[in-house]
């Protein structure tokens, strides 16, 4: 059984010079240009959560550090005995590595905190104008999760209503550019999809904000929408039946303080927070009514139809 997979990592990359999870990942591809290595996966490898499951991995590992054991001893070994194989193998003093080590998690610490993946990665609790006609004039709340996927730059997303016909689960990849944040929201099991244009990521990254694009879920004929939205960073993920609309009166401050992230000031923040979401807006999503559409439909479809013969 693997063992002791994160603190061999951190020592084969203190004895590579490797600093950053990708640079980590360059050293196996040079050994193994098809290695199972993943970038993205590494980072849960490195913290302890997970462990490889390919055996490739372990032989690319061991030809990486130029061992003689094969790979599946690299994943069973005990800590004392793989530093002490590194060592013989590298010329270097067990203390030495050691210090490296610990040097080089406190380097790529620092590395991995500017990364932007990384840096994005969490819960939001997201709250904007309700697209659903019936509820016109409310705010609905949803959660967002982002988390480091596959690839250097790789982000996935996934969004979360709390509906009343159900939960509504939509999700995507994100891409951080210079000039936003954006992201492309599917559902799995529907037809439902959400467009997010975000100012760019800041930071230390407390929360998020811009537009969310999508049709009405909840009326008698979809309308393409357009709302401001606000996603407020959490220290905790949101409770599975958080969410949903939320009361006319309801404070978003309150709200929040019920997620534990408490707020001074309250007023003044529920204050600042409606007229951010409300903006120009008569204080609901921006729509078109279907009648002024089908009005314009019913003009060139005419002269399109007598033209066409």
């Amino acid at each position: 059984m693997a063992q002791h997979i994160a603190q061999k990592l951190r020592l084969t990359a203190a004895v590579l010079g490797t600093v950053t999870r990708k640079d980590l990942a360059a050293a196996f591809r040079g050994v193994n240009p098809k290695t199972a290595f993943d970038l993205g996966r590494a980072d849960k490898w490195l913290q302890g959560r997970s462990q490889p499951r390919e055996l490739s991995v372990y032989d690319d590992w061991t030809k990486l550090l130029k061992l003689e054991q094969p790979g599946a001893w690299i994943a069973e070994s005990d800590l004392p005995g793989f530093t002490a194989a590194i060592c013989a193998s590298h010329g270097i003093d067990r203390a030495e590595l050691e210090r490296r080590a610990n040097a080089h998690f406190e380097t790529a610490a620092g590395h991995e905190e500017r990364s932007p993946g990384l840096a994005l990665a969490g819960t939001y609790a997201c709250y904007s104008s309700a697209l659903s006609p019936y509820y016109r004039g409310q705010l609905i709340r949803g959660s967002l999760s982002i988390d480091v996927g596959p690839g250097a730059n790789g982000l996935t997303a996934a969004y979360r209503e709390a509906l009343p016909t159900g939960q509504l689960l939509l999700g995507g990849q994100m891409t951080s550019a210079k000039r936003g944040l954006y992201a492309h929201l599917k559902e799995a099991s529907g037809e439902a999809q959400f467009f997010l244009c975000l100012f760019p990521h800041s930071r230390p990254g407390s929360v998020l904000g811009g537009y969310l694009c999508g049709t009405t879920i909840i009326g008698p004929e979809p309308q393409p929408s357009l709302t401001r939205i606000l996603m407020v960073r959490l220290r905790n993920p949101a409770p599975q039946a958080w969410g949903g609309y939320l009361p006319p009166d309801g404070s978003i401050a309150a709200d929040l303080a019920s997620l534990g992230l408490s707020v001074e000031q309250t007023e003044a923040v529920d204050r600042q927070l409606a007229q951010f979401l409300v903006g120009d807006s008569d204080g609901g999503a921006s729509q078109i009514p279907p009648a002024e559409f089908r009005a314009i439909v019913d003009v060139f479809d005419r002269h399109w139809l007598s033209h066409s013969a």
